[in-house]
């Protein structure tokens, strides 16, 4: 499964979430940084943290969300994906 995180530098919500998702070994991440290209900082600016799974952006989870709970939310949208 194939994740894209859009972070910037010093965001703490995308830190936190990245950290958390780089513990489930069954994904492959992608970070892109908002600040690398204009149209995802215009795009993305007030939305980091911002994950899609293939195409489909999916809910931003809860900062309080554990590993697991991350991890059973991503089945989730993946089986709906298949």
């Amino acid at each position: 499964m194939k994740l894209i995180l859009y972070s910037k530098p010093g965001c703490h919500l995308c830190e936190g979430l990245q950290e958390k998702l780089e513990q489930i070994h069954t994904i492959e991440l992608e970070i892109r940084d908002i600040t690398m290209r204009e149209d995802w900082f215009q795009a993305y600016q007030y939305e980091i943290p911002v994950l899609y799974l293939e195409e489909t952006m999916l809910p931003r989870p809860s900062p309080r969300s554990t590993v697991q709970q991350l991890e059973s939310m991503l089945q989730k949208y993946m089986s709906s994906n298949a």
